[in-house]
C-alpha cells in the first residue's frame, strides 16, 4: 500500500531521537536529513520537501521543544502536524446546497477509475450522508463506460440516467437535470468523458457541461500510482476548470504516495475522497489527520471503528459477545466471529489501523489466513445445529461426513476442534473475570468498547495459551 516504505523510513528516523533525553542541533539535523531523504524517495516534490523541512526545523529548534521533558515526542508531533498541513488542515466535504439540487462533475483522464469512483461516491452519499443521488452517464465516447455505470448503479440501488452514445454529452446533462427535478433527486453526479491525455476537444466538452450545470463541485479523479504526475494533471485540469476537489484511487496499490503529499501544497486543491480497494464500499471521505497518523505508523482507530459499525452486524456481534462474556461459547459463536471478520476485509489492512500493529501487518500471509478461515467456516457450516452446540458428540463417522461435506479432511476437522477448545477455555476465563467485576461487560458497548478491551483480551489469550502448553 502507498506510504508503507515512507512509514518505515520515518519510523527509523524518529527512533534515533525519541529516546534522547536532550536534543541538540546535531542530532536534530541527523533526524531531519533522514526525514528529507524519506520524503524524496517517496516521490514528494523537491520544493515541497524543502519548505517542509524548513518549517519543522524552525519549530523543533525552538526553546519550548528543546527544554521540554520529552523533546523527541514533541518533534514527532511537529512532523505529524506539518504532514496534516500538507494534506489539508481540515476535512473538505462535498459542497452541498442548502436547498435544491447539488451538482457534481466527475472529471479525469481515462484509466484513473473515474466511472467506478462516481458510483462509489454515490454509494457513500446514499448510505452515509442520507442523500438521494442520480448518476448521469455523460461519457458517450465509450459505450462500455455507460454499461459499466449502469451495472454499478444497479449494485448500489442508485438510478443511472443515460440517452446512449448517439446523444451528445451536453444534451444528456440538460435532460438529466429536468429528470432529477421531476423525480425528487437532491444530488446529481455527472460521469464525464476522459482521454489518455488532456486535449482541446475534451476540455471544450467539459467546459460546455460546466457552463450549463454550474456544478457545486468539480471532482478530479487521479490515480495514486502515477506519482508526481498527479501534480501535473491536477494543475492542468484546475487551470481550465477550477477543480474543487480530488478523488484519489488505487491508494491500496504499491505506490510511494509522494504525489499525494505534493498535490495539495502545490495546487491548493483538497483531497475529498480516497479509494482503498476495488469493492464498491472501498472508498470513503478523506481525513487529513487520520492519513497523517497512518503515515507515521500511529494507526487509525477511528476509521477501524467506523468500518466495524458499517460492515459488521452489530446486533449479532453484541449477542455473541454477551454469550461469550457469560462463559458460553459454541461452534455457532465461532462461526459468527469468522463471518464478521470476513465482512471487515483484509486482516493486514485492519492491523494497520491499530496503533503499534503496523509493522506486524506486513508479516501476515493474507492468502493463507483467508483460506484457513474459509476452510473453518465450511467445516462448521457442514455440521448440524446439534453438533455445533455440542461438539463432544462428534465421532469418526460424523467427522468423515463433515469432512466430505466441506471438501476438507478429517485432520482439518480435528484441527478446528482443537482450536475451538482453546478458544472456549479463554472465553470461560473472560466470563469468570466479567462476573467477578475484573473486566467490564462488552454487551451493548459497541465497537469502541470492544476496542478498549482489546489489550486485556490479548493478555488473557496469551495466558490461556501458556496454560495450554503445560
Amino acid at each position: 500500500m502507498a506510504f508503507e516504505s515512507l512509514s518505515e523510513r520515518l519510523g527509523k528516523a524518529f527512533k534515533n531521537i525519541t529516546g534522547k533525553g536532550k536534543l541538540s542541533e546535531k542530532n536534530m539535523n541527523d533526524m531531519l536529513r533522514e526525514v528529507r531523504m524519506s520524503l524524496l524517495e517517496a516521490d514528494v516534490n523537491y520544493g515541497v520537501v524543502k519548505d517542509f523541512i524548513a518549517r519543522v526545523k524552525e519549530q523543533a529548534l525552538g526553546t519550548e521543544v528543546m527544554t521540554s521533558l520529552n523533546p523527541g515526542q514533541m518533534v514527532v508531533k511537529i512532523v505529524h502536524d506539518e504532514i496534516v498541513a500538507l494534506l489539508g488542515s481540515e476535512d473538505a466535504p462535498v459542497n452541498y446546497k442548502s436547498s435544491g439540487i447539488t451538482t457534481v462533475m466527475m472529471v479525469g483522464l481515462q484509466g484513473t477509475g473515474k466511472t467506478t469512483a462516481s458510483a462509489k461516491i454515490a454509494n457513500v452519499m446514499k448510505k452515509k450522508q442520507s442523500r438521494k443521488p442520480l448518476l448521469v452517464a455523460c461519457d458517450v465516447i465509450r459505450p462500455a463506460a455507460i454499461e459499466q455505470l449502469k451495472t454499478l448503479g444497479e449494485s448500489i440501488g442508485v438510478e443511472v440516467f443515460s440517452l446512449g452514445v448517439e446523444t451528445k454529452a451536453l444534451e444528456t446533462a440538460k435532460q438529466s437535470m429536468d429528470y432529477a427535478k421531476e423525480n425528487g433527486y437532491d444530488t446529481v453526479l455527472f460521469d464525464t468523458a476522459g482521454r489518455l491525455h488532456i486535449d482541446e476537444e475534451l476540455m471544450q466538452e467539459l467546459s460546455d457541461i460546466k457552463a450549463f450545470v454550474h456544478p457545486d463541485d468539480i471532482l478530479l479523479t487521479v490515480d495514486a500510482m502515477t506519482g508526481q504526475d498527479i501534480v501535473n494533471v491536477a494543475g492542468s485540469f484546475h487551470e481550465q476548470l477550477e477543480v474543487t476537489g480530488l478523488v484519489l484511487t488505487k491508494l491500496d496499490g504499491d505506490s510511494r504516495g509522494g504525489g499525494i503529499l505534493s498535490v495539495r501544497s502545490i495546487t491548493q486543491v483538497p483531497v475529498k475522497f480516497v479509494g482503498l480497494g476495488e469493492k464498491i464500499d472501498d472508498l470513503d471521505v478523506f481525513h487529513p489527520d487520520r492519513m497523517a497518523d497512518r503515515i507515521l505508523g500511529m494507526g487509525d482507530i477511528m476509521s477501524l471503528v467506523e468500518q466495524a459499525q458499517d460492515k459488521m452486524d452489530i446486533e449479532a456481534s453484541t449477542k455473541s459477545a454477551n454469550r461469550m462474556m457469560s462463559g458460553q461459547f459454541t461452534l455457532t459463536d465461532m462461526l459468527v466471529q469468522f463471518q464478521q471478520l470476513e465482512k471487515m476485509g483484509s486482516l493486514g489492512g485492519m492491523m494497520k489501523l491499530i496503533p503499534g500493529m503496523n509493522q506486524l501487518a506486513g508479516q501476515i500471509d493474507e492468502a493463507k489466513a483467508g483460506n484457513k478461515m474459509k476452510k473453518s467456516t465450511a467445516i462448521i457450516q457442514s455440521m448440524t445445529m446439534e453438533e455445533r452446540e455440542n461438539p463432544n458428540i462428534l465421532r469418526a463417522s460424523r467427522k468423515n461426513r463433515i469432512a466430505k461435506g466441506s471438501g476438507t479432511t478429517v485432520a482439518d476437522v480435528n484441527r478446528l476442534l482443537n482450536e475451538y477448545e482453546k478458544m472456549k477455555q479463554v472465553m470461560k476465563q473472560m466470563g469468570a473475570m466479567t462476573k467477578s467485576g475484573k473486566m467490564p461487560n462488552m454487551g451493548g458497548m459497541g465497537a469502541m468498547g470492544a476496542m478498549k478491551n482489546m489489550r486485556s483480551m490479548n493478555k488473557m489469550m496469551r495466558q490461556g495459551g501458556k496454560r495450554g502448553k503445560r
